[in-house]
């Protein structure tokens, strides 16, 4: 067993009312202050559904991509987060309280997969970064399949999103925060219907429709990330 297996992984329970008061006010200091910090706006929120279950799938180039992702929607956003935050405990029950829970990088992480379904199936948003770590650049080259795997498994849409700015508010191997515009553009929802075609009429999912989905997802991801860019680029221009 490896080191990082040995982390507590807590269970999936329903938000208390206390849970989400305490997400709700946190939300409001988080994202009143990356309004300050982080000047700009959010494009295309009219795309994030008001009910129900989705994945959001951020664009991923900066440590604050988690409080600016917060953005587009008021409802309460689970997150899937790097496993060791837990050996802190005291950091770790805070992320729970916060609705987010654990994933083991560097392998298949069926226990995070287990519990994002749980969320996913309860009806809850959740956010996830498909690249898996931080990237450089408009592009994104590539990205994992555990959000289309989740997505086709649960049946929900996927919510592409790009945030231009980020890597300037905090530059990768940065450890300090700089004031910085930040545009947030939201794309239309990549739509998983249940009934999508899957092998021999199961709710097992082909690894192709999963490759297929996995594709959309990216391209989704890349042309909101083009969108929040050019957002960007034309609110600089105003402003000089």
């Amino acid at each position: 067993m490896t080191r990082e297996r040995e982390v507590a992984l807590p269970g999936i329970h329903a938000a208390s009312r206390s849970e989400l008061l305490f997400y709700a006010v946190c939300r409001v200091i988080v994202v009143g202050l990356s309004h300050l910090l982080f000047i700009g706006g959010v494009i295309g929120k009219e795309n994030v559904p008001k009910s129900g279950a989705f994945i959001v799938a951020p664009i991923h180039r900066s440590y604050i991509d988690w409080c600016v992702s917060a953005r587009v929607s008021r409802r309460r956003l689970r997150y899937l987060v790097k496993g060791e935050v837990w050996k802190i405990k005291l950091a770790g029950r805070l992320l729970e309280m916060l609705g987010a829970f654990p994933v083991q990088r560097g392998a298949a992480d069926r226990d995070a997969l287990k519990r994002a379904l749980e969320v996913l199936n309860a009806g809850e948003p959740l956010v996830v970064f498909p690249e898996g770590t931080r990237g450089f650049g408009s592009e994104v080259p590539q990205i994992r399949e555990g959000a289309a795997y989740l997505a086709l498994k649960a049946g929900v849409p996927v919510i592409p999103v790009g945030m231009a700015g980020v890597e300037r508010a905090m530059p990768r191997g940065s450890i300090w925060i700089r004031p910085a515009r930040v545009v947030v553009s939201v794309g239309k929802p990549i739509m998983t219907a249940v009934n999508r075609e899957v092998e021999d009429g199961s709710r097992r999912i082909a690894r192709a429709l999963t490759a297929s989905l996995t594709e959309e997802i990216r391209t989704g991801m890349e042309r909101a990330q083009a969108v929040a860019e050019a957002h960007l680029e034309a609110a600089e221009r105003i402003k000089t």
